[in-house]
């Protein structure tokens, strides 16, 4: 059987063997990949991104290199971001730090994994919106904060609101929506306080689907409703075949949030921060062929 692309593997050949430009097996050097398609294999036309720990840091937003790396990319692809979270997180991670110019045309943004879906037409417009109803929001809402209390994981502090009603999704941040990256990172780094949480989440909501999110929340959904979804909608949304998309995410393991854009047949490229995948999009731009775009090797962008 042919190997596929290492998904851990942010290296030029890697990256240019998912946009069917070269062969798994062939090597360039970084600084100087070859511009174009070989023909081999469908050329990508959309670009996918997760959103907190693969374009910014959790919460936190768009870092000034990753911004301006994401408007030249837009000069040369269409570009999705895909996101448990809501819309007014969206503002102000992402598009508080990007220009506000004609690219935005080809971007495409998907709150709380693509039940909802905005296009720019002049200014962000809904294009559609897929709610809980109140009694069904009631009820996990409920659900959340007994399978937390029973869990025996409370926390001393939180940070502002730790259960968020986003319209189509839940969330449960148990150190609260404002908590700051250190706190967030030491608090369930090998997912085992989660694992518990819902663990006994499940039997109460056992029609409704449960993921982790981030590094320290539980999003609760219709069930089918995840990253594999939204790839789904921008297909039948923006007429790109899943073969003609690729996605980069911090999460594509079983169990993670990102892994069923992957399992929707995606070719992913795993990313470990914003660093990392400000790599791979310069080797995209230059393979592309925008000149005044450097690539920096290894490591992070200059």
């Amino acid at each position: 059987m042919a190997k596929g692309p290492d998904p851990w593997d942010v290296n030029a050949s890697s990256i240019l063997a998912r946009l069917g430009w070269c062969k798994v097996d062939e090597v360039f050097d970084a600084d100087s990949p070859p511009r174009g398609p070989t023909g081999r294999n469908a050329i990508k036309k959309l670009f996918v991104f997760d959103l907190d720990g693969t374009l910014a840091p959790s919460k936190s937003p768009l870092g000034a290199d990753v911004a301006a790396l994401l408007h030249d990319l837009l000069g040369v692809m269409k570009v999705a971001v895909i996101s448990g979270g809501d819309w007014s997180q969206f503002q102000k991670q992402l598009l508080a730090n990007l220009p506000d110019d004609e690219r935005l045309k080809d971007l495409f943004l998907l709150p709380t994994c693509g039940t909802q879906f905005y296009e720019y037409v002049g200014h962000w417009s809904k294009v559609y919106s897929e709610d809980l109803s109140v009694d069904e929001r009631a009820r996990i809402i409920k659900a959340l904060q007994d399978a937390y209390d029973q869990s025996g994981t409370k926390v001393d502090k939180i940070w502002g609101q730790a259960i968020e009603d986003r319209g189509s999704q839940i969330t449960l941040s148990v150190l609260g929506q404002e908590a700051p990256l250190e706190a967030k990172a030491k608090w369930d780094p090998d997912f085992a306080k989660r694992t518990k949480i819902i663990a006994i989440l499940q039997p109460m909501l056992p029609e409704f689907a449960i993921h982790m999110g981030g590094t320290t929340s539980i999003d609760v959904t219709k069930p089918g409703i995840d990253k594999a979804y939204g790839i789904a909608k921008l297909r039948d949304q923006l007429g790109i075949p899943v073969q003609e998309m690729l996605f980069a995410g911090d999460a594509i393991f079983p169990g993670g949030n990102d892994y069923p854009a992957q399992e929707a047949g995606v070719d992913s490229i795993i990313v470990r921060d914003p660093w990392e995948t400000a790599r791979v999009i310069q080797t995209v731009i230059a393979c592309l062929g925008i000149d005044d775009v450097q690539i920096t090797s290894p490591g992070k962008p200059s």
